[in-house]
């Protein structure tokens, strides 16, 4: 537990803004009594608010805080889940029946029963997301809007996929088990826009408890997620001041560097580029601040680019077979990608081992698949592969190779609605900025975080003849 002082003073722990008549944060003050209620411990050096924090709820120092404090403490009986529920016995009866390929289903059906359940302990937590309407993921984006302003950052793919399993999973999966616990789930109130809706909180708020350390030839499957109160109330920022630690008994987010009083407590999310944080999340970064960002390149874009460079049939023969070994090594997929990040290929080794088999003679090809894609232990090691392929390293890669990388950059570059230089001007307009939605901005910042990496990338590989 908490080492320090529990929360005895509710007003220490939350700030109350009125606004008119309405006091809008009562679902906040109820939520710090459940709090309180269930032993979970707060810090005096922090309060909650609606104000002054980049998102709807948020934590605030009200002191300078040192590294190494302990926030909050968060009880295991505190967390919800499928083991936590007052359904628990039910979804262990059902387990089988429940899996899926996602692995949710035990939790979101938790859901699903404790927000509409009036007498739920859960309550006052679950109320902080009357109807969860502020949750604004792409995927509550009309096909359209989300077409316009996302074409070529991925999230319009991934969102296709999410929502097709997502409909798969409830009819094939939950619906057939709400029909057979009628007493506990209506499919009439237990709609599929309100599974939506969870799969979206589930997405935005949960955490999934690390995995211990197992032997490397040992393989365990990741910790189901699960709603972690108070935790899930703090902000994501690349560069956080704060983290979440597990232990046996509790919960606890400990500061990682001193914060200043007034400043927001920002916990993270993983190293998230910002198409994954919108996806996932349902807010990105502004630009430059998102350290992790990331752009994509098609694996099929290289291959595109190297097609069009051959002169003869026999050219065109000779790297479709080099491309069916690549794809059958695993190194090149349909829908794979090649990633950068700020300083290079984050997935140097398939890219380098894509470009030196595309850039084979014939016979040095003949060769390396007379040894099925094996050669000497003179070859290519891990350091030198990760330098090629850094922002430091690109120039120095041979002609041909650089041709590749340019053309396929050029290639992802124009498959965005807008070019890099359209976002540009509107990125500096701070005018014409603040006139833009909420959507069009969240959109914006992810657009253009990938264009300047892959604007970059072309810039280091432009040919000098």
């Amino acid at each position: 537990m908490l080492k320090g002082q529990r929360c005895k003073s509710k007003q220490s722990c939350v700030l109350f803004q009125r606004h008119g008549d309405s006091d809008v944060v009562d679902p906040l003050k109820n939520f710090i009594l459940w709090c309180d209620s269930g032993n979970l411990t707060l810090s005096d050096k922090v309060c909650l608010s609606k104000e002054g924090t980049v998102a709807e709820y948020g934590m605030l120092a009200k002191e300078d805080i040192e590294e190494g404090h302990v926030l909050f403490s968060i009880p295991r009986e505190c967390l919800l889940h499928q083991g936590t529920t007052a359904i628990k016995k039910v979804l262990e009866d059902g387990k089988e029946s429940l899996e899926s390929a996602s692995g949710w289903v035990p939790l979101l059906l938790a859901l699903l029963y404790e927000y509409t359940c009036p007498q739920s302990q859960w309550k006052p937590y679950l109320s902080l997301w009357p109807d969860f309407s502020k949750l604004d993921h792409p995927m509550f984006w009309a096909d359209e809007e989300r077409e316009q302003l996302l074409k070529g950052t991925g999230i319009p793919e991934a969102v296709k996929t999410d929502l097709e399993k997502l409909e798969a999973e409830y009819n094939n999966v939950v619906l057939p088990f709400m029909k057979s616990h009628s007493d506990l789930w209506d499919p009439e109130r237990h709609t599929l826009e309100l599974y939506k809706r969870l799969v979206a909180f589930v997405m935005a708020y949960s955490f999934q408890e690390p995995v211990e350390d197992v032997d490397e030839d040992e393989e365990r499957a990741p910790n189901p997620p699960m709603m972690v109160p108070m935790a899930d109330m703090l902000n994501h920022i690349s560069k956080h001041n704060a983290n979440l630690e597990y232990t046996l008994d509790c919960l606890k987010m400990v500061t990682v560097r001193r914060i200043e009083k007034g400043e927001e407590v920002f916990n993270t999310y993983g190293q998230m580029a910002n198409w994954q944080l919108l996806h996932m999340y349902g807010f990105s970064e502004p630009f430059p601040t998102n350290s992790n960002d990331t752009a994509d390149v098609q694996m099929s874009s290289v291959y595109k680019t190297a097609m069009q460079a051959t002169k003869s049939k026999k050219d065109e023969q000779l790297l479709m077979d080099k491309w069916k070994m690549l794809s059958e090594m695993e190194n090149v997929g349909e829908k794979g990608v090649f990633i950068f990040g700020q300083s290079g290929c984050l997935t140097n080794s398939e890219l380098y081992t894509t470009l030196k088999v595309l850039c084979m003679s014939p016979q040095e090809f003949k060769e390396f698949r007379e040894n099925e894609g094996w050669e000497d232990d003179d070859g290519d090691d891990d350091d030198k592969m990760e330098y090629a392929l850094s922002f430091e390293g690109l120039m120095e890669l041979t002609t041909e190779w650089k041709r590749l990388v340019h053309a396929a950059a050029g290639l992802t570059l124009d498959s965005y609605s807008e070019d890099v230089e359209t976002d540009r001007r509107l990125l500096g307009d701070q005018e014409a900025l603040g006139k833009l939605s909420s959507r069009e901005r969240r959109a914006l910042y992810v657009r253009y975080g990938q264009k300047k990496i892959l604007e970059r990338l072309q810039q280091l590989t432009k040919s000098s003849d």
